[in-house]
């Protein structure tokens, strides 16, 4: 894996070495390979209009502490860290579409583009990758549906993001539907035995939990995705070896689902908080799938 920081960006960038850049995304991308990818995942701000915070916190037993766990427990708790971003934009196409454009053009002809949205601004992005693809390149509108947090009570609670999904040649693209992990069936009382003990295809509905608040994946970063989610997504849409990219790399989840699965990356992100994060958690990725005897790197 090799790091490149904004100030050695100085001319092309060759795709050897697994790779984080720390940088603006609209800089990095310009010399990146064109045609090289094999699928491009963004999880762009979901312009919210408010600060995304996470942090992080240590709990021990004191009678005298702030929280009260099971049995009446009383449990003190240190923050550890706090990692933040601004999520608000006054003409948020302004600020995505440029970089979608460049998507289009480093993706090969079997590639896809996989755009992680949430209610606000799905239907905007999907009119502007209508005309920048054409609307025959549009493949799919996946649902990732979950239940957690806080739910209103003045409207329908907002459970569920929009992945886009468009193909760069909708002649030529790849999508390996063999190679993802099948899952069980709602009412396996309606099918046979076998079918039930297979499982089935996943549709464009996908419910999965959120990372869980003290799972071992869990990193501290604000907004960071399951690595469930992004396994269908690197499975179905890259080839073994083949290249993929994010450039709102945040946690660098992708990375992580690459390593695993035995993909390449290209990892973006301006924020050095997020550089820092990936890095840790890349180096221990590599070290787990690393052969035996080897040293990871």
């Amino acid at each position: 894996m090799r790091l490149l920081r904004s100030d050695e960006l100085d001319g092309a960038i060759a795709l050897e070495d697994d790779l984080v850049i720390e940088a603006d995304a609209s800089d990095a991308l310009e010399l990146l390979p064109r045609g090289a990818f094999d699928l491009i995942y963004i999880d762009p701000p979901f312009n919210t209009g408010i600060t995304q915070r996470a942090r992080r916190i240590t709990v021990e037993h004191d009678e005298a502490g702030d929280r009260q766990g099971f049995g009446g427990r009383r449990y003190r708790s240190t923050a550890v860290s706090e990692l933040a971003f601004a999520d608000s934009f006054e003409n948020y196409l302004a600020f995505l579409t440029p970089k979608l454009q460049l998507c289009r053009e480093l993706l090969g002809a079997h590639g896809s583009l996989y755009v992680h949205l949430d209610y606000r601004e799905a239907h905007y992005v999907k009119v502007a990758l209508d005309e920048l693809f054409g609307r025959d390149c549009f493949l799919n509108e996946i649902i990732w549906a979950y239940d957690y947090g806080a739910k209103t009570t003045r409207r329908w609670p907002a459970k569920h993001d929009t992945i886009l999904v468009y193909v760069r040649d909708p002649l030529r693209y790849l999508f390996d539907a063999e190679a993802v992990e099948r899952e069980p069936y709602m009412a396996p009382g309606l099918v046979g035995p076998e079918k039930a003990a297979r499982g089935k295809r996943p549709t464009d509905t996908w419910w999965h939990t959120i990372v869980p608040t003290n799972g071992a994946e869990r990193t501290g970063y604000p907004t960071q995705k399951p690595e469930g989610v992004l396994r269908r997504i690197v499975a179905a849409s890259s080839r073994p070896g083949g290249w993929c990219l994010d450039f709102f790399a945040g946690s660098g989840t992708l990375g992580a689902v690459c390593k695993e699965l035995g993909r390449r990356y290209v990892l973006i992100d301006s924020n050095p908080e997020a550089t820092a994060i990936m890095l840790a958690r890349l180096a221990q990725e590599a070290a787990a799938h690393a052969p035996p005897g080897s040293t990871a790197l």
